[in-house]
């Protein structure tokens, strides 16, 4: 059984090249007002978007991102948020003092965000637009609080292009259902499924030119199972819990 909303789903793809034309704001406020009516935790909306069209931002953005060049190229960057500043000001006039020291306010903050800019991507794609979820700009946390002046307790999650794609891009395969999703207990069989999508995604030449490390194996042997292991075999921004607790969650 299909419907709309689920072939939309299954046809999107990261966009990496946009058009120059602009997005309306019209259109922009219509994408994140759809991101609003999401699910969040207790209905507190523990996040806040940051737009931004402005050339000067993308382009220290991009910089940040190790030189991505579609957070430059794209008409809009969208900054998604873990927030508790806002419950934070509610509580200095309510008369309460926020718990800002414990791991939990802090994860509902990050989903929180996270499912929203997933609405909003979306919405955008339903509305013909691309994007492209930006995570590098964690490599530098608070040069991006800087960019955007983000207060205590808003610490930034995610970023996102968005535009009119230049082309169709390319729709990556998945991992086997039967991989991901488990009946009744946590399957440990699953070798045969992820050597199967490894050669899958080995066939589309995606890794061609962005092998991790040295370029040092055969392309053709070079897949998803090599790539991935590669990426979580090395320390990855140790910077961050530094940078959260800079932010004003005390993470213990």
């Amino acid at each position: 059984m299909s419907t709309p909303t689920i072939d939309l789903i299954h046809k999107h793809g990261s966009v990496r090249a946009y058009k120059n034309d602009p997005v309306p704001e019209a259109v922009i406020e219509q994408i994140v007002g759809a991101a609003q009516r999401t699910s969040t935790s207790s209905n507190m909306q523990t996040y806040s978007v940051i737009v931004t069209t402005d050339q000067d931002k993308k382009d220290r953005i991009s910089e940040i991102c190790n030189g991505q060049k579609h957070i430059a190229q794209a008409p809009v960057f969208l900054l998604w948020c873990a927030d508790f500043s806002r419950l934070q000001r509610i509580c200095d006039h309510q008369g309460y003092e926020l718990e800002s020291d414990g791991m939990e306010n802090f994860m509902v903050g990050v989903v929180d965000a996270a499912i929203a800019m997933q609405t909003a991507g979306l919405a955008a794609e339903s509305l013909g637009y691309g994007l492209c979820f930006i995570g590098a700009l964690r490599n530098d946390p608070r040069s991006i609080r800087e960019i955007f002046s983000l207060p205590e307790l808003v610490y930034p999650v995610c970023g996102m292009t968005l535009g009119l794609a230049e082309s169709i891009p390319m729709i990556r395969p998945r991992l086997p259902l039967d991989v991901i999703m488990h009946w009744d207990f946590y399957d440990l069989d699953d070798l045969e499924g992820l050597l199967e999508y490894d050669q899958e995604m080995i066939k589309t030449g995606i890794y061609e030119g962005r092998q991790v490390g040295k370029e040092d194996q055969d392309p053709g042997k070079y897949g998803w199972m090599e790539h991935s292991d590669r990426r979580v075999s090395k320390p990855s921004r140790p910077h961050l819990r530094d940078t959260i607790l800079e932010s004003g969650f005390i993470i213990k």
